[in-house]
């Protein structure tokens, strides 16, 4: 299987940051709808055509982010990531921390989503908890990508934006 070079990551593993980037950005735009569809379901009250769409959109999109990160996770540990750019101890470290919890969050959310929706609500609670943990660690994240880009000048962040052409296997 190609791995990815010092100069990029594989296409495939791209294509997958961006893809679940934009599913998690959508469901936390619109993943109220579910909290409304439920609330609507324990009350007996009719829900919004609007929000009923939504609800069933952040359901589906919250497999679609699952078996997307297991996907992602998978091509990770088989190809590997580059090597990290030349930096200190402690920015590596917070790079290392930040991409374990995402990939925690990215499975651990959708599937809490899941026991809540089918097995027990109270799971519910812990599915919502990762709203604000997301947004933090989006912006860190994104912080973090344009200043390996525009400050140290490392390419950090081109390495996720052009795909390794190279297509070298170690």
């Amino acid at each position: 299987m190609p791995q990815p070079s010092d100069t990029g990551y594989l296409p495939a593993q791209i294509a997958l940051h961006w893809l679940i980037a934009a599913l998690v950005l959508f469901q936390l735009a619109f993943g109220e709808s579910m909290a409304r569809a439920t609330d609507a379901v324990e009350n007996g009250t009719a829900l919004g055509a609007g929000d009923a769409a939504l609800a069933t959109a952040h359901y589906r999109v919250g497999i679609a982010v699952l078996v997307l990160v297991i996907a992602r996770l998978g091509i990770r540990i088989w190809s590997g990531v580059p090597p990290r750019a030349p930096g200190n101890r402690l920015m590596a470290s917070a790079a290392r921390a930040t991409h374990r919890i995402f990939h925690i969050l990215l499975v651990v959310v959708p599937v809490t989503g899941l026991i809540a929706f089918h097995v027990n609500p109270e799971a519910g609670d812990l599915h919502e908890l990762a709203k604000p943990v997301f947004i933090v660690l989006i912006v860190m994240h994104g912080g973090a990508a344009l200043f390996h880009q525009f400050v140290l000048r490392d390419k950090t962040l081109t390495r996720m934006l052009i795909p390794d052409k190279t297509g070298r296997s170690a």
